[in-house]
């Protein structure tokens, strides 16, 4: 479902121009029912799959970080406690926070 039609409905709400007729704030509920889901699952445990964090963990996080960016202050707003409290710790984390290292920019003189 991640892969599938959220995917789907986070492309198209995040970069609606590119598609023909698509409208960006239909997409954002649709994919907004997918992250319910996930807020309820994580109202049972921290992670996806348990108690700790696993491979839909990572899988999934960085969607629902690009899903959370596209409006933030839309987004902050929902009532999706345990998906921000999830997604918080995931950007948190030092394994995050060493993946996203800025580099500076490659330059052919380089």
């Amino acid at each position: 479902e991640a892969d599938g039609p959220f995917k789907h409905h986070l492309d198209r709400y995040k970069y609606a121009t590119r598609y023909d007729g698509a409208v960006a704030e239909e997409h954002r509920t649709a994919g907004g029912e997918f992250l319910m889901k996930l807020d309820a699952r994580l109202g049972e445990a921290p992670f996806l799959g348990g108690s700790r964090p696993g491979l839909a963990d990572m899988a999934i996080a960085p969607f629902v970080r690009q899903f959370a960016n596209t409006d933030r202050e839309w987004f902050d707003v929902q009532p999706w406690v345990n998906l921000r409290r999830w997604l918080e710790a995931f950007l948190a984390s030092d394994r995050f926070q060493r993946i996203m290292e800025k580099h500076p920019v490659w330059a052919t003189s380089d």
